[in-house]
């Protein structure tokens, strides 16, 4: 889990909206397969398309406007699975000895590459690696295809066009969209920090009837949370409360891969028993990657990886979840001391970061299954939850 939010000087509100803004143009922009340019400190830029997307004439493209050959922007843990040498660094820069096609980018981004390099070229291959600072704009960049649900993975180039001096003025007359890396690196928080309720109703539940379901939403209009109030619960108590991450396959359909399911229908029946309490529904698939790297990540379980190696593979943390939202939707609800239901004592001391008082964790255990059996075993053994 990521705490990287918590370093972030805030900004003042007047600027919220925009930055916000900016970002999610962006997040479009890279999502269409287009370029976006990021400007950084000291006068640095880069321009910025996913790997996932480069085609070989966006890299022709690319090198037109840089003026400069790109490279591919990927986190130290795709850097290390691919055999490279380990470094202290979050993020690092890749080169090759010979020119950088999207064949090669696809071949170091994607673990399930349809089309691999073949042996002799691979053989051939010379990677270098650069690890980059925390805030640079190659860190910006893959903060970016993060933040769109994207794999982790950039192609960048950095502008050394004579004639963009005036990024802003270089940037309209190429059709891209300019953003400031510091927006990137602020959004988890000003997203975090700008939700709000835009509606509330009463939605009786099988075995839980006086349960209201309340959506928040950023003031960007983006992803919304739920919080799901079973009964009246006390402000002045420690109330008993659920942090749940939405989760497709298994509370919608069903999955026997995951408890997810379990654990939602559970929570909700344990906070009945007591006769009030909170489960917050949060917009954070397959723990922060979404669905689409989610599948994925389940593709490589099936060819032989556990759940965190999988999502290493893709080049994820083990947990990418921010749990901002939950502590700002808890606040907004009244609630500053909580009893929470989790078998993740990480899931506790992330949330007490974040300024909420957890009380008391509430184990929160199901039963196994022939299809879950080695998920859990894996969550248990390196991922320290307590079964």
């Amino acid at each position: 889990m990521s705490d990287n939010n918590f370093e972030l000087l805030s900004m003042p509100a007047s600027r919220e909206p925009a930055s916000l803004l900016a970002v999610d143009r962006a997040v479009s922009e890279i999502r269409r397969g287009r370029m976006v340019a990021v400007r950084g400190s000291g006068g640095i830029a880069i321009l910025v398309q996913s790997a996932e997307a480069i085609t070989s004439d966006a890299l022709s493209e690319m090198r037109a406007f840089s003026h400069c050959d790109p490279v591919l922007a990927v986190t130290a843990r795709r850097a290390a699975v691919l055999g490279l040498a380990e470094t202290a660094g979050k993020i690092v820069t890749l080169s090759t000895g010979q020119e950088m096609t999207a064949e090669i980018i696809r071949d170091l981004a994607d673990p399930l590459s349809d089309a691999p390099l073949p042996e002799d070229t691979r053989a051939s291959l010379t990677v270098t690696m650069r690890a980059t600072p925390t805030y640079d704009c190659e860190s910006a960049a893959v903060a970016l295809t993060k933040i769109a649900r994207l794999l982790p993975a950039a192609v960048t180039a950095q502008i050394v066009d004579p004639t963009a001096d005036d990024l802003a003025s270089w940037s309209a007359r190429h059709d891209v969209l300019l953003v400031d890396a510091g927006d990137i690196f602020q959004y988890d928080n000003t997203q975090a920090r700008t939700l709000r309720a835009v509606s509330s109703a009463r939605v009786p539940l099988l075995g839980a009837e006086n349960t209201r379901i309340i959506a928040f939403r950023p003031i960007d209009g983006g992803l919304e949370h739920l919080a799901i109030v079973v009964g009246q619960p006390d402000k002045n108590a420690p109330v008993l409360a659920r942090l749940h991450s939405e989760c497709f396959t298994g509370d919608l359909l069903g999955s026997l891969r995951c408890d997810c399911g379990d654990q939602l229908q559970g929570a909700i029946q344990e906070i009945t028993t007591i006769g009030a309490g909170v489960l917050l529904y949060l917009a954070q698939e397959g723990r922060g990657i979404g669905l689409v790297n989610k599948l994925r990540a389940y593709e490589l379980q099936d060819r032989g990886f556990d759940t965190m190696d999988a999502n290493e593979q893709l080049g994820f943390d083990a947990d990418e979840r921010v749990y901002l939202p939950a502590a700002k939707i808890l606040r907004l609800l009244g609630f500053e001391r909580v009893r929470l239901m989790t078998n993740n004592p990480d899931k506790v001391t992330a949330l007490a970061h974040c300024g909420i008082i957890v009380e008391e964790r509430v184990p929160h255990t199901f039963p196994s299954n022939e299809h879950n059996e080695n998920y859990l075993r894996t969550k248990a053994v390196r991922g320290g939850h307590i079964f």
